[in-house]
C-alpha cells in the first residue's frame, strides 16, 4: 500500500515536471537565442549582444509598441470606468439584470466575427480606421471581462455595510465611493490587469480595425514573419520578460499587510 502510495507521487511529481517543461522550454530557447550571432531560426553559431543593440534602434518596432501600449492602457481605463458607472447604477437601485446577458456576448461570440462587425460599424459611420478604432475595439472586448466579473463581485458584497453608510447620515454618492468602491478594488485591479494583457496581445480585432495608419506590435511581428523573424524580436521578449519577472517580485517583496493594503 505503502509503494503504491510513494509510485502515485512520483507520477504525479513526474507529470507537473512535463507540463512546466512543456510550458517552459519554448521561453528558455527563445531567450536563449536572442544572444545567437545568426538569426532566428538556425543553429547557434556563437555569443553576441548585437540583437539588443539593433532593438534600441529599431524605430519602427518601437513605434508599433508603443501604439500596443497606448491601446492597451486607454481600452483598459475606459473599460474600467465604464464597469464603475454600471455598478454605481446598480448601487442606487437600477436593473441591470435583464441587460447583463449581452455583455457576454463578447466572450461567447468568435472574436473573428466580432472584429468583422465592429468594421462594418465603423465603415458605417464613416470613422477612419486607426488608433481611435483600435481603442474602441479593445474596449468592447474588454468590457465583456469587466462588467461580469465585477458585477459578479458587488453581489457577492455584504450591503448591510452599505445600508450602515446610509443610516449614518452618509449620502448615497459618498457611500459608493466610501464604502462600495474600495471593496471591489480587488476585482478592479485584477480585471484591469487582466483586461490590460489582452489588449496588448490582440491581433484579430487589431487586424481589422488598425487600418493602414497604425501599427501594433503582434501586426508588426506578422509583418516580419513573412520575411522570416529577426533575434530583434527575440530580444525584445526577453526584455519583456525580465521586467514582468521584476515587477512579479517586486510586488512579492512587500510585507502581507501591504499587499492586502493594495488589494
Amino acid at each position: 500500500m505503502l509503494k503504491t502510495g510513494k509510485l502515485g507521487n512520483i507520477s504525479t511529481l513526474l507529470l507537473v515536471f512535463c507540463t512546466y517543461l512543456f510550458l517552459y522550454v519554448p521561453i528558455v530557447v527563445l531567450l536563449v537565442f536572442s544572444f545567437n550571432t545568426e538569426g532566428f531560426p538556425s543553429p547557434w553559431t556563437g555569443f553576441t549582444f548585437k540583437w539588443y543593440r539593433e532593438l534600441f534602434h529599431a524605430t519602427h518596432l518601437w513605434q508599433a509598441f508603443s501604439n500596443s501600449l497606448i491601446v492597451a492602457i486607454c481600452s483598459t481605463f475606459i473599460s474600467l470606468t465604464m464597469g464603475v458607472f454600471l455598478i454605481f447604477y446598480a448601487a442606487q437601485g437600477g436593473r441591470i439584470g435583464k441587460f447583463f446577458t449581452l455583455f457576454y456576448g463578447n466572450l461567447v461570440i468568435p472574436e473573428t466575427v466580432l472584429a468583422v462587425s465592429l468594421l462594418g460599424f465603423f465603415s458605417l459611420i464613416a470613422i477612419p480606421l486607426g488608433l481611435t478604432t483600435l481603442v474602441l475595439a479593445h474596449t468592447v472586448l474588454g468590457l465583456g471581462f469587466v462588467i461580469p466579473i465585477v458585477y459578479a463581485r458587488f453581489l457577492e458584497l455584504d450591503h448591510r455595510m452599505t445600508e450602515a453608510s446610509l443610516v449614518l447620515g452618509a449620502t448615497p454618492v459618498q457611500t459608493f465611493f466610501k464604502v462600495t468602491l474600495p471593496l471591489l478594488r480587488p476585482s478592479l485591479i485584477v480585471t484591469g490587469l487582466l483586461v490590460f494583457i489582452i489588449s496588448f496581445d490582440d491581433f484579430i480585432l487589431s487586424y481589422f480595425t488598425a487600418g493602414s495608419s497604425s501599427q501594433t506590435l503582434s501586426l508588426y511581428i506578422l509583418s516580419m514573419l513573412r520575411s522570416g523573424v529577426s533575434p530583434i524580436v527575440n530580444a525584445l521578449s526577453a526584455i519583456l520578460l525580465l521586467l514582468s519577472s521584476l515587477l512579479v517580485l517586486f510586488f512579492f517583496t512587500f510585507s502581507a499587510k501591504t499587499r492586502t493594503r493594495i488589494f
